[in-house]
């Protein structure tokens, strides 16, 4: 399945406000995770045409502190497509409105899975890297993957007998 005339990536673009801030005077985290989110989210469902679950986020990283003035790029772009899933990198940009070079200040993967009406995953759009980037930031996500599955069998592994789990990580009835 094959849509190359869908968009593969997505910007959004605005003003950090007054209301957005933290104790210390910088965009509180949980903003930029909202804006990650709705990156991502806008992104996945633009590739597939189909409504998108967030299925894990790989680290988000925060690198510089975004101040209120500022104006924020938040740019998310598919690296990968499986089956029914695809990832996202995210990485938000920010500077004085006045200044022509952003810094870039957050970054992240975000893993989405296409749903159908019935809410059963659906297959998506194959994604193919163009570039030596595109290719370069596929095999990333590719890493990530394997990562994230040594991870959790390694969880797993640890936690299987255990009789008393913490209520955080306890299996849901």
């Amino acid at each position: 399945m094959t849509t190359p005339s869908r968009p593969s990536g997505v910007t959004l673009r605005f003003l950090a406000e007054p209301t957005m801030v933290n104790f210390g005077g910088k965009v509180h985290g949980g903003q930029v995770m909202k804006w990650i989110d709705q990156a991502g989210y806008s992104c996945a469902a633009g590739w597939t045409g189909t409504y998108c679950v967030t299925a894990y986020v790989h680290g988000i990283r925060f690198l510089q502190p975004i101040s209120v003035g500022e104006l924020v790029e938040v740019r998310a772009q598919v690296i990968r497509t499986g089956r029914t899933s695809l990832d996202v990198a995210i990485d938000i940009y920010a500077a004085s409105p006045r200044e022509t070079v952003k810094r870039r200040s957050c970054h992240c993967v975000m893993v989405f899975v296409s749903i159908d009406d019935a809410g059963k995953p659906r297959p998506v759009p194959a994604w193919a890297p163009g570039t030596p980037v595109e290719q370069a930031l596929a095999d990333w996500a590719t890493r990530l993957s394997e990562i994230r599955k040594e991870l959790d069998h390694e969880i797993e592994t640890r936690l299987a007998g255990l009789d008393q789990l913490p209520p955080a990580v306890a299996p849901r009835a």
